[in-house]
């Protein structure tokens, strides 16, 4: 097995649910102010993944008080406490960025149903 392929697959983690762009999650991540450390959620859209084993990264946007936002995660963070999958998304994209430009019902995506 190639050397690099045997670090790269150590340092992922295993801990994480499986979840795709389309899909709602929430992120909790551990913030760090001075001294004192807390644990804090963010939920949106994963409307982007990119790149692969430790540096595989994604992309969560969420619309809040009128405002967009987004924020990209390294999916191997240490700084990652835990995810949590809320919806199934239906898309047929691998990006998602067209919701930027989309407002209210327009920027919505549709549910998988099994």
């Amino acid at each position: 097995m190639n050397v690099m392929y045997k670090l790269n697959r150590e340092q992922c983690r295993s801990d994480l649910p499986a979840f795709n762009v389309g899909d709602t999650i929430k992120v909790y991540s551990k913030i760090i102010e001075g001294k004192t450390e807390r644990v804090q959620s963010f939920s949106g859209t994963v409307i982007a993944k990119r790149g692969s084993g430790v540096q595989e990264a994604f992309t969560v946007r969420r619309v809040a008080f009128g405002q967009g936002m987004e924020k990209g995660f390294p999916l191997n963070s240490p700084r990652i406490v835990k995810i949590e999958v809320l919806r199934l998304g239906k898309v047929r994209r691998a990006k998602l960025y067209y919701v930027r430009d989309r407002i209210g019902k327009a920027a919505k995506i549709k549910e998988k149903k099994y």
